[in-house]
């Protein structure tokens, strides 16, 4: 049976499971808040659906728990970091911590983060950026299992390798573009897939690399012990982005790309490469606040089309989500509570 609950008690339900596979309270508690935090967010793909994969990652070797983000190149403006396979949702946040305070003493700082494990959601790290006047730019590769097809092509060679930008403008809630490069991500397949639900036509192909709507094709393998794939979202255009994802956060960072046949480990790892900047040290930040919010109404007044509800701009629909799952909580399908029950067995945690 779905459950559904508050924030507070399944941040601590899932704070105590991460413990128990070896994570301090402090850190069990920041990896916890940010898994909750992606549901409340809408986002069930990068929510506490991910904690059965976390655990088995830490079972195997491939996550470090307590691990710290380490300089590998310390030049004032340019860091190159390495996660050390920690939690992505800390080594991520210590990581942007650093190039915020690069970018405010400088005006702006390249940071390469190179072998997180999964980061989680990318907007997180655009929102502490913005939360200090600042604009950032995230490219983000995945090492796991590929599952993205190129354009053109019939199996998954790729990750879902997101693209994030946040811009804050003055006012008004921010700008926080987050996106897969894939045409959904792969999380929210794994969501379809434990709710028994078909997807819409266009997102998959089965492991023959004909069109499919079956989730499933892309979360266990199939009677031929292959996977199918995603699609790149905008066809060539977004397959292009993935590429450049994955050249930069993988290539550029030192984290590595993928090119070799898939495996099954559980691990999840992410390169990232940031670029962030103070439009007050680059001295446009007058014009910059003016034109931002000019173009923002200019575009709020285009009348609603008749299919839909009016425009919106990236991260409005998450900060409406916010709003209305912290009234309501946070409904879990049966399965994907079944697998965090049993994670949480793994590590001697009771999850009731």
């Amino acid at each position: 049976m779905a459950v559904t609950l508050q924030a507070a008690p399944l941040r601590a339900t899932v704070a105590g499971v991460l413990q128990a596979a070896g994570s301090s309270p402090e850190e069990a508690a920041k990896v916890a808040g940010n898994l909750v935090l992606a549901n409340l967010s809408g986002h069930d793909s990068h929510g506490v659906g991910m904690v059965p994969r976390y655990v088995d990652a830490v079972l195997e070797g491939g996550l470090a728990p307590n691990s710290a983000v380490r300089a590998t190149l310390d030049a004032g403006a340019m860091l190159a970091l390495d996660g050390c396979r920690g939690y992505g949702q800390v080594v991520g946040e210590q990581a942007m911590a650093l190039a915020i305070e690069r970018a405010k003493a400088g005006g702006s700082c390249v940071m390469a983060l190179a072998n997180a494990h999964h980061l989680g959601r990318i907007g997180h790290f655009a929102e502490m950026a913005v939360a200090e006047g600042l604009v950032s730019i995230h490219f983000t590769n995945v090492l796991s299992r590929p599952v993205v097809a190129p354009w053109g092509g019939g199996d998954g060679r790729f990750g879902t390798n997101p693209f994030c930008a946040g811009i804050p403008l003055k006012g008004r809630a921010p700008f926080v573009l987050d996106f897969a490069t894939s045409r959904v991500a792969q999380g929210k397949m794994r969501v379809a897939h434990n709710e028994g639900r078909q997807v819409e036509p266009g997102h998959l192909i089965d492991e023959q690399g004909r069109p499919t709507t079956d989730p499933g094709v892309v979360v266990v393998p199939q009677p031929s012990g292959l996977f199918g794939a995603l699609m790149p979202f905008g066809e060539h255009k977004g397959y292009g982005m993935a590429v450049a994802c994955e050249l930069l956060g993988g290539a550029l960072t030192g984290g590595g790309t993928w090119h070799r046949p898939a495996d099954t480990a559980r691990a999840v790892i992410n390169g990232m490469f940031t670029i962030v900047v103070d439009p007050e040290r680059l001295g446009t930040q007058a014009n910059f606040e003016a034109e931002a919010l000019a173009f923002v109404e200019w575009l709020k007044q285009s009348p609603a089309s008749p299919e839909g509800d009016g425009v919106q701009l990236a991260g409005e629909p998450e900060r409406r989500a916010r709003a209305e799952r912290e009234r309501d909580g946070i409904r879990i399908d049966e399965q994907t509570w079944a697998e965090i029950v049993e994670a949480g067995a793994k590590v001697g945690a009771a999850v009731s």
